[in-house]
């Protein structure tokens, strides 16, 4: 691997390369999230007159820049420059994925999945004398019972998930570059029945991206943003949001990490501690006596502990025990390895991974003694100079 990254610089709105090499040094290695942006920071010092633009305009510039890493010619890491600061002659630097771009924006439109409809009664009024006849009808004829209410059309999560991105990206200077995948989940949004209708209304102020997130949670599902080149010629760049339910990844049995072989350091092991919990209770829309609730438990040997989740987006059963699942699926896990360093091997070379992929870890554990468990790679940090830090959760601490 090379010895170093090189930094590409490009204007925030359109495809403008400003600079080819920025002249940045790391605070910490460039991390990507699963589902989530992602961060870089760092820092430029002594001060360089070409970091200024030919329009007298800083060439990284809060929300006005996206930046990538490379490295060997291949992109692994691309977002916005989101904060800068000066310290005597040190230009500092805070960078974010692009998928922190739509927090703190609001949806100034309305959506509806699976409304509520009720027909129009043609015979409504028709029965003034209360008889159960048409008035004034000859033969007499009775009333019909009136329409039932229906459930309306309802739209895949994932058609959701891009009329939100094209909602932001749709606005002027919004637009990222950023294309969705193209791929339905294959899960409507709201309950067939319209008793439960998924809604977005702009006089609610939601944040789109705050939006997003809360669906990528209830549903389940996960993304990830990727950055590449789009051709060989290495002059364009490409932005994808990837999108998989009800999770990205696989378990990779060709891969191995192993302490002696290629970790190189283990974070120290963690248990839940205070956030343990073998029973949660969550309640959702409504008020006092009304207010919806699920009360989900998973007892194991041990004391009860209960957790209390309120979320009023949750209005219909299902909705709540997938919460109440998702809560408890990562509040009884065993003992976790939080993160390892491993280096370039043959094992597993450095980029050879996805997030999401689940790892077999093999390391020793002071007190415990030889653990072989399954780990879900849930962020990771590559440096230029072959090594990588990745975070990890317990496979089982998953619920799907």
């Amino acid at each position: 691997m090379a010895a170093g990254w090189r930094f590409i610089a490009q204007r925030a709105v359109g495809a403008e390369i400003l600079d080819w090499d920025v002249p940045l040094t790391l605070s910490s290695n460039p991390r990507r999230d699963l589902s989530g942006p992602g961060s870089l920071s760092g820092a430029i010092d002594p001060e360089y007159a070409r970091m200024i633009g030919s329009d007298g305009i800083p060439i990284l510039q809060d929300w006005g820049t996206k930046l990538f890493a490379e490295v060997d010619g291949h992109i692994r890491w691309g977002g916005v420059v989101t904060d800068t600061g000066y310290e005597g002659s040190k230009y500092a630097i805070q960078c974010e994925g692009f998928t922190a771009y739509p927090h703190g924006i609001p949806y100034e439109d309305y959506m509806v999945s699976g409304p509520l409809i009720t027909p129009k009664d043609p015979y409504a009024g028709r029965d003034k004398n209360h008889d159960g006849y048409i008035d004034f009808s000859k033969p007499k004829r009775k009333v019909p019972p009136a329409p039932k209410p229906y459930g309306g059309a309802r739209f895949d999560t994932y058609d959701a998930v891009r009329t939100l991105w094209a909602h932001v990206q749709g606005k002027p200077y919004g637009n990222l570059g950023l294309v969705v995948d193209g791929h339905r989940l294959g899960k409507p949004l709201g309950a067939q029945d319209g008793s439960d209708p998924w809604e977005l209304a702009w006089w609610d102020t939601p944040d789109v991206g705050d939006t997003i997130d809360r669906l990528a949670r209830d549903t389940p599902f996960d993304y990830v943003e990727d950055h590449s080149w789009a051709d060989g010629t290495s002059n364009t760049i490409v932005h994808r949001l990837r999108l998989g339910a009800p999770r990205l990844g696989r378990k990779r049995d060709d891969l191995r990490f192993a302490e002696g072989e290629n970790i190189t350091a283990t974070a120290k092991p963690e248990g839940m501690g205070d956030d343990y919990a073998n029973e949660a209770i969550v309640l959702g829309r409504g008020d006092g006596r009304a207010m919806k609730r699920a009360q989900l438990y998973r007892y194991d040997g041990r004391l009860r502990r209960v957790t209390v989740v309120a979320d009023k987006t949750l209005a219909s059963d299902a909705a709540l025990r997938t919460r109440g699942e998702q809560e408890l699926a990562g509040r009884t896990k065993a003992l976790q390895i939080p993160a390892i360093e491993i280096r370039d091997h043959p094992n597993a070379a450095l980029g050879s991974w996805a997030l999401g992929d689940d790892i077999r870890l093999q390391v020793t554990v002071p007190w415990v003694g030889d653990v072989d468990v399954w780990h879900r790679i849930v962020a990771d940090e590559i440096s230029a100079t072959g090594t990588c830090v990745l975070t990890l959760k317990r496979t089982d601490s998953f619920h799907y």
